[in-house]
């Protein structure tokens, strides 16, 4: 699905600025609009590599450096075949303000190709890895722009491109930050925790309904499991894998297992357990009777309207982001909806069941906060202990600083979209009128 920038993401942006009458305080921060939604710079190449029969094969590869006003270039690589440029300048407008909300000096970029590594065997993606840091490793470096993993590019991937980095920059840039890899999933749930104290209540004992099976879903089901949450779903590109009996939940076996699954490439549906309903083609948001989180952590657009009606049906209060941009537009409209409505119906004083909706630029941004530590770390060569103040301390002390402080008594619940889009906006904004960007 081609995602276009000026009708989707540009325009939530927009909208929150608007409503917020930030404009009507400073007019002149319209002046910025035109210049922070443009890429500063976009880098499209070949990638011709060889599969293991000998053949040449070619694919597209990109980078979008979008903006870096306050630091470094910071954002993901993505191999997927759905990958064109569209979709990475849509995903790096939206990075520029997931990265200015950690308070961490990085700006925003993201980039890949529509290499598919799902049917390769591991010496066909080092080839191609190798093939396309040749052209990449021009305009990447620790104090321009620091790729990191995202889509189809897990630890394997990002060895094998820094190990073609290292020989072509003949640079040592490299480290591994304690609790990376679970860094994503685990600040969601922190941004949950967050949210969760605002209405005065525990994540113990909560339903919860995630999606996807990868990194992202894995940490933050885990994170669920070990809090004493319930874990009723995961999924993946081929379908959903529920549970029959919420006293029968996921368990850390179970994530374990799934994690061994994915590395060798395989499918949810392969599992075989009669405490689960493999459901194929479906999204699990639809099929759970009874949730109370639901934390969208596979990929763009897996949220949409009608199911934001059936989670609420369900009994959903929080709907958090761990995918980018998880939510349709329409989607986002109908939690924003829900949201007032509750809040006008506390003001009435019969209050209905609330939805609040947290967008993944504030509640995955764990990932790109620990991403950004460890390139701290490298630059000072040495390797951090794994003690709490460097790990999941100062993540979720990150996590909480993008969340709002409040009192467990509400009376109203912010808009979270409004808040994380002016906050990001502001940050950028600025910066790049002190360096004459606009004027």
């Amino acid at each position: 699905m081609v995602l276009n920038l000026n009708s989707n993401n540009r325009d939530e942006i927009v909208k929150s600025l608007t409503e917020s009458k930030l404009f009507e305080k400073e007019p002149e921060l319209k002046k910025c609009l035109p210049v922070i939604t443009e890429p500063e710079r976009v880098i499209s190449f070949r990638v011709t590599w060889e599969d293991d029969k000998g053949n040449c094969r070619v694919n597209r590869g990109y980078r979008v450096q979008f903006n870096s006003a306050i630091g470094p270039y910071k954002g993901g690589l993505r191999f997927h075949p759905t990958v064109n440029l569209s979709i990475l300048k849509f995903l790096g407008f939206e990075q520029i303000f997931k990265n200015a909300l950690t308070g961490l000096p990085i700006g925003g970029g993201k980039g890949g190709s529509d290499f598919d590594p799902h049917d390769k065997s591991d010496n066909e993606i080092r080839r191609f890895c190798q093939a396309f840091m040749t052209e990449l490793h021009r305009h990447i470096g620790a104090d321009i722009d620091v790729p990191a993993g995202d889509i189809g590019v897990g630890g394997r991937e990002v060895g094998f491109l820094y190990g073609a980095y290292k020989c072509l920059q003949q640079k040592r840039d490299f480290g591994w930050f304690f609790i990376r890899p679970e860094a994503t999933g685990y600040g969601l749930i922190y941004f949950v925790l967050n949210m969760l104290t605002y209405l005065g209540q525990d994540i113990k004992g909560k339903y919860c309904a995630v999606s996807g099976s990868g990194n992202v879903a894995q940490f933050a089901a885990q994170k669920l499991i070990n809090l004493g949450a319930v874990v009723l779903s995961l999924s993946d590109s081929r379908g959903a894998l529920i549970v029959k009996d919420p006293s029968k939940p996921f368990t850390n076996e179970d994530i374990a297992m799934i994690a061994d699954l994915k590395v060798r490439k395989g499918s949810l549906e392969e599992i075989k357990d009669d405490r689960f309903t493999w459901l194929p083609g479906e999204r699990p948001w639809k099929h759970l009777p009874k949730v109370d989180i639901a934390l969208p952590c596979a990929t763009q657009n897996e949220n949409d309207a009608d199911d934001v009606e059936a989670l609420h049906k369900a009994g959903c209060f929080i709907i958090a982001e761990g995918s980018n941009m998880g939510s349709t537009d329409a989607a986002v409209q109908k939690m924003e909806s829900l949201r007032v409505a509750y809040n006008e119906s506390v003001k009435s004083g019969k209050p209905i069941l609330p939805l609040w909706y947290a967008p993944g630029k504030a509640s995955n941004a764990g990932g790109v906060a620990v991403s950004a530590l460890e390139m701290a770390q490298n630059s000072q060569r040495m390797t951090w202990t794994p003690a709490p103040t460097y790990t999941h301390e100062d993540l979720g002390s990150i996590v909480k600083s993008s969340s709002q402080k409040a009192d467990s008594t509400v009376s109203a619940l912010p808009s979270l979209v409004q808040g994380a889009n002016i906050t990001g906006f502001l940050k950028v904004a600025n910066a790049m009128k002190i360096h004459g960007d606009w004027w």
